[in-house]
Order: structure tokens, then C-alpha cells, then sequence
């Protein structure tokens, strides 16, 4: 007769999704942004986006501190770098937050900004110090093992292609529209890729070269440092890879970066941006994207699209909710009934 297994032996059953708490964050950052959607007014966006995250994330049964947020105290108002977030119950965690991935392209009423928080473990994301950009590469699991930033553009296209078992012609490769980038444009058309191009937002440009059905498979490029580790988080859900190299400005950010103990050559993994696998990840759209769908005003109420992602397990969640906004006005605290004039 066999034994019963042991205490043990048994299965633990699964712990809290915070990040089924934190698109409740994301979903209430979008709504305020919506209502900003191509008015041309960027900062008043952001900062209807950061009013309606930080009222929202302080009912979140945390505690967190903000390592990548909105910039120092002195600077930010509010969801600033050091700033206590949550209830202030439970485990500590590290909080990134992003409440427009893509300003200007709300203020344009362009495709691709989105609402972004992660959260992992305290003391496990990066500290970028003082340098705000970095040289990025990111992609899918499928090319997650064969890629390396410190190959060529040419070099890395046709591993991908080679993963995913197409020609480097087949290959799309998103990158930040920005004057330094030329001669990698010219790199990746010399491979034959095709471009996509982006005036903003490299959290989801990043998160598209991730996911399939997105059209995209690559990501290059230099974009924000802060970016790049809320990336790094999304990259633990979704099995992809994330590396970078610091990239100061100037002089005076290069002195800095050496200063605080940074080694400029050296490659940052996905783990060395984020050192634990238990991560939480949500974002909410503004506008339509590949990634989500954006906020969209109907009849009967207003509809958001959201991406939820847990690192421990790996599942990815699309999530379709339905707003009453006088009612979720009055619960959250935040006004989402009136456009800004």
C-alpha cells in the first residue's frame, strides 16, 4: 500500500497576483491621460496620468518605495525616486512606474502610449544613478539565447531570423526615431530588415519585439535607462531578453556614471537590471497600439485594454475592462468625467 506523501511534498498553493491589484493602478492612470489624448499638452497629460496613478497605487495592500519614477523629490511633486507607495502593509518591494509610456505621442494622439508599473522584491532593480540613457537590445524567447549587444546590427538580424526561422528580410526591427540612430538605421537596412519606427514609448516597442502577432522581433537602440529596467521586468514575464550598456550624454553624466562605480562596457542582462524572478507587471493602453488597445469612449461607458504579467509564473493576461466613470470617479477619488479645457 503506498504512503501518503509527506507535509512536504505538498504542492503550496499560489500566493497574491499583485499585478491584478497594480492594473487597477494602470487603468486609472490611462483614464486621466485619455482625456488629454492629441490636445497637444504633454506635461498636462503626464500630470493628469501621475494624479490619478498615485491616488490609486496608495490603496494597494504593499510596501513599496519608488526607485524608477517621475525623478528626485525636489523635481517631482509626485510618484518621485524614494517616494513610500502602497498601504504600507506586508513584504517591501522596489516600484518602477511609467503613468505615460509616451507622452508625446498622447499629447499627438499617436499610436503606442501606454500606463506602466512593475514591481519586484526590495533591492533587486538596478540603479542607474545618474546616467539616463542606455544602448538597448530586446527580443523574444525564440532569439532570447543568440542574440548579443555587443554584436553588429547585421549580426544580430540574422540570428533572430535564423530562431525564428525566417530571412533577415522578414526581420522587423523597432527603433527610437531620434538623429543618433543614423548610422544604426543604415546598419539594419544594410541587413535587409524592415524598420519600424517609434517617436516615443520604448517600453512597448520593447514589450512588441516580445510578443507574438505584434509584426515586430527586434528592438535597438539607445533609450532611458529607468525604461529599460521597467522592460527588464516584463522580459522576466514574458521569457524574452533585455540587455544594455550604459550611454552618457556628455562629459559631466560620463564623470557621474564613474563616480557612482559604473563600468560603461560592461553588458547588463536582463538579471542585472532586475535580480529576481518574482515580478509583477501591468499596463493599461492610452492610445491603440500593436501591444493594447487604447482608451475608447462608447454609449454605454468606457472600455480600457490591459497587459498583466506575473514573473513566478509566467502568465500574461490581456485584460478588457469596462468603466462606469461616475461611479469609478466617486470609488477612486480621481476625476475621470471631465475633459480638460
Amino acid at each position: 500500500m503506498s504512503q501518503s506523501s509527506s507535509p512536504s511534498a505538498q504542492p503550496s498553493a499560489p500566493d497574491r497576483n499583485l499585478a491584478l491589484e497594480l492594473v487597477r493602478v494602470t487603468e486609472t492612470a490611462a483614464l486621466a491621460a485619455a482625456r488629454w489624448v492629441g490636445k497637444g499638452d504633454k506635461l498636462g497629460a503626464d500630470g493628469a496620468a501621475v494624479r490619478g496613478m498615485r491616488h490609486m497605487i496608495s490603496t494597494v495592500s504593499m510596501n513599496g518605495t519608488v526607485v524608477i519614477g517621475e525623478g528626485e523629490k525636489d523635481n517631482a511633486p509626485m510618484l518621485y525616486n524614494g517616494e513610500r507607495v502602497g498601504d504600507g502593509g506586508g513584504t517591501e518591494w522596489d516600484v518602477a512606474v511609467d503613468p505615460i509610456d509616451g507622452t508625446t505621442l498622447t499629447a499627438m494622439g499617436m499610436p503606442n502610449a501606454i500606463a506602466v508599473i512593475a514591481m519586484s522584491p526590495r533591492n533587486t532593480m538596478f540603479d542607474p544613478s545618474a546616467v539616463f540613457y542606455m544602448e538597448k537590445l530586446a527580443t523574444g524567447p525564440e532569439a532570447a539565447d543568440v542574440v548579443d549587444i555587443a554584436a553588429s546590427p547585421a549580426e544580430n538580424i540574422r540570428a533572430v531570423a535564423r530562431a525564428k526561422g525566417k530571412s533577415p528580410q522578414d526581420v522587423t526591427v523597432v527603433i527610437l526615431d531620434r538623429p543618433r540612430h543614423k548610422q544604426l538605421v543604415q546598419d539594419v537596412r544594410d541587413a535587409g530588415a524592415r524598420i519600424k519606427f517609434i517617436s516615443d514609448g520604448d517600453v512597448a516597442g520593447a514589450i512588441m519585439a516580445a510578443r507574438p502577432g505584434t509584426g515586430v522581433d527586434l528592438m535597438l537602440g539607445i533609450g532611458g535607462t529607468p525604461e529599460g529596467i521597467i522592460t527588464a521586468c516584463a522580459m522576466k514575464c514574458l521569457g524574452g531578453v533585455i540587455q544594455g550598456r550604459l550611454w552618457p550624454k556628455d562629459d559631466e553624466e560620463r564623470q557621474k556614471a564613474l563616480d557612482a562605480g559604473h563600468d560603461l562596457d560592461r553588458v547588463l542582462s536582463t538579471d542585472d537590471l532586475v535580480s529576481s524572478d518574482d515580478v509583477f507587471f501591468a499596463a493599461t493602453g492610452i492610445t491603440d497600439g500593436e501591444l493594447v488597445g487604447g482608451v475608447r469612449y462608447e454609449s454605454t461607458g468606457v472600455t480600457t485594454d490591459s497587459l498583466v504579467m506575473r514573473g513566478r509564473s509566467g502568465t500574461v493576461r490581456q485584460v478588457r475592462s469596462e468603466h462606469r466613470l461616475s461611479k469609478l470617479s466617486a470609488y477612486s477619488g480621481v476625476d475621470l468625467t471631465s475633459a480638460p479645457e
